[in-house]
């Protein structure tokens, strides 16, 4: 149990790698690095694995009832708040190649052999809480401005929320409580996995160098938060299609933005 517990906690003072100042440019390139690894990877597979189980719930719900609706929007746009869990995979088939090893999407899966797996799941679980919490808070919002009414129909929830005062203030309060959770997150992910994946340092010292590297680099790390929430909105609209392409680049190119960060 305390081997466990030093793993998942280990002290932040035995490991502070330096945090490197980025630029624009820095985006653009982990961002070409990223499509380049997914050119040479198969890894829409292994974001297609994920994401339609996901979606297949989400629309059976739905075949039964419209009382999901007030929370579906939440729901969908929680994969930003859980995407950096769910790019672990994509994490290691980058460094791997980076590595010049052999690369196919079922080395993904090798993740689960890591030494640093506790502090990964110890890390995702606490991502999942922050996306339950978004989840319970829209739900909230919901019910402050239309009730506990349940919607009849996708139409007339959809003419609702965009042509009503309580729509718009669902529209207004939602979006400003979610990005506190997204910016929450990205500022506790933003290089942690992926630095956990490249050295066995402990959660806690990954998301206290993710906060170091926000906080050296406000301005490019909030434009690329930006970018993965814009980038995911495109690639959620064609009924998640879009993700297979998406992920997979945001995935890789997060484990080159790390490596532009964080310096041992």
């Amino acid at each position: 149990m305390a081997t466990y517990k030093s793993a998942v906690l280990a002290a932040t003072d035995e490991v502070r790698p330096a945090i490197r100042d980025i630029k624009r440019d820095d985006l653009i390139e982990a961002l070409k690095k990223g499509f380049d690894d997914f050119k040479a990877m198969p890894s829409h597979v292994f974001i297609l694995a994920i994401i339609y189980p996901i979606a297949g719930l989400v629309l059976a719900r739905l075949s039964f009832g419209y009382d999901i609706l007030p929370i579906l929007f939440p729901i969908i746009s929680g994969f930003a708040l859980i995407g950096p869990l769910a790019a672990v995979g994509l994490y290691e088939l980058s460094r791997r190649r980076e590595l010049g090893r052999k690369v196919h999407w079922k080395h993904a899966l090798e993740v689960l052999k890591s030494p640093s797996i506790n502090s990964i799941l110890a890390l995702g679980f606490m991502q999942l809480v922050i996306y339950l919490a978004w989840l319970g808070a829209a739900l909230i919002i919901y019910r402050l401005t239309f009730g506990t009414a349940v919607p009849e129909s996708i139409p007339g929830f959809a003419y609702e929320v965009l042509t009503t005062p309580a729509g718009w203030t669902l529209i207004i309060v939602g979006c400003g409580v979610g990005s506190l959770f997204a910016v929450a997150v990205l500022i506790v992910s933003a290089v942690s996995f992926p630095m956990l994946l490249d050295r066995d340092v402990g959660a806690m010292a990954a998301v206290k160098t993710s906060i170091r590297a926000v906080s050296a680099n406000p301005v490019n790390m909030t434009m690329w938060g930006i970018i993965v929430v814009g980038l995911l909105a495109i690639g959620i609209v064609p009924l998640f299609v879009g993700l297979a392409i998406v992920m997979p680049i945001l995935g890789h190119a997060t484990w080159h933005l790390y490596r532009k960060v964080v310096q041992f």
